[in-house]
């Protein structure tokens, strides 16, 4: 499978997604993925999710029922076709993850694992989101915060949008009038001046690089969101595709998401990874001699969005 289908911009993806969009629709959704928060900053467990071996369930099926984006499960099943998998195979649920390593204060959107974690109350809860396509890019690293919330909003495109609609053969109006038709969805916080953090009516781009900068949740979790947080709420920016944790016992993890492409050359060339562009935290913590290092070359290698133990106790 393409490591790249996250990258996918809004068009491409819809004609793709065209034969899962009922099945998304009606995804029957488990409660949020929602962690205590302690010493440790690997939380949760995974799942196996067998797929009926009658049926015609997609990836997104599965991943609007765990709260997980597409990109998520496509990482974790990297041998399943995301939309014809083979009838009755079983599927990682990679509800299992680091926290990223930052304040754990109001809302962090990591843009490399297409996460937002909500931290409030001795708790996080976790949301899969969709983030801007390559060119119309999510902010990557920045702090700012909510500004003002707003049920029903109107969407209002710009000139270049519409065109680039128009270019597709759709044609939008100056406003588009608040309801479930409205790429918005149903309720909005406004980050800053510039960006959202909003619904949406195309779901099954959760995961993927969709929209035109903002970041969209599914409606259901919007929702849930929006009546949680208040105005005022801390909200930052990071992209981190590689998360690392020294554990309270000493054990080590690693999880590593497929970075988003930073050019259009990456993007075009989907036949080779996205590089990576190691922090000096990251080169340090590599050369822990706790480490295996076959274990890391290969978490390296198959970025699979999943926490890899680096010191087994046989090593």
């Amino acid at each position: 499978m393409n490591k790249h289908i996250f990258d996918l911009e809004f068009f491409m993806f819809k004609k793709l997604a065209l034969g899962v969009a009922l099945l998304s629709v009606c995804s029957l959704a488990q409660a949020t993925n929602t962690y205590n928060l302690g010493s440790s900053r690997v939380v949760g467990s995974e799942q196996v999710y067998t797929l009926d071996p009658n049926g015609t369930t997609t990836l997104e099926y599965v991943a609007a029922e765990y709260h997980l984006g597409l990109s998520n499960m496509i990482e974790a099943n990297p041998e399943v076709d995301p939309i014809v998998p083979s009838k009755g195979a079983k599927l990682v649920i990679p509800t299992r993850l680091i926290l990223p390593d930052t304040v754990h204060k109001g809302i962090i959107i990591n843009s490399a694992e297409m996460r937002l974690f909500y931290y409030h109350d001795n708790v996080v809860e976790v949301y899969p989101i969709g983030i801007g396509q390559l060119g119309k890019g999510t902010p990557l690293s920045w702090v700012t915060k909510v500004e003002r919330k707003k049920k029903d909003p109107t969407w209002t495109p710009t000139a270049a949008m519409r065109a680039e609609y128009a270019a597709e053969g759709e044609y939008l109006p100056p406003v588009v009038p608040a309801g479930p038709d409205n790429p918005m969805g149903l309720y909005a916080m406004y980050v800053g001046k510039l960006f959202a953090i909003h619904g949406t009516n195309a779901e099954f781009g959760i995961g993927l690089r969709v929209s035109h900068g903002c970041v969209r949740l599914r409606n259901e979790d919007n929702e849930t969101l929006f009546y949680k947080v208040p105005v005022g709420t801390r909200v930052e920016f990071i992209n981190e595709p590689i998360k690392f944790s020294e554990e309270p016992n000493g054990n080590l993890y690693i999880e590593v998401h497929q970075p988003l492409s930073r050019s259009q050359s990456e993007f075009d060339n989907l036949d080779t990874d996205v590089p990576f562009s190691f922090t000096q935290a990251q080169l340090n913590f590599f050369r822990d001699p706790r480490i295996n290092q076959d274990i890391l070359s290969r978490a390296l290698h198959d970025r699979t969005g999943r926490p890899v133990l680096l010191n087994p106790a046989e090593f």
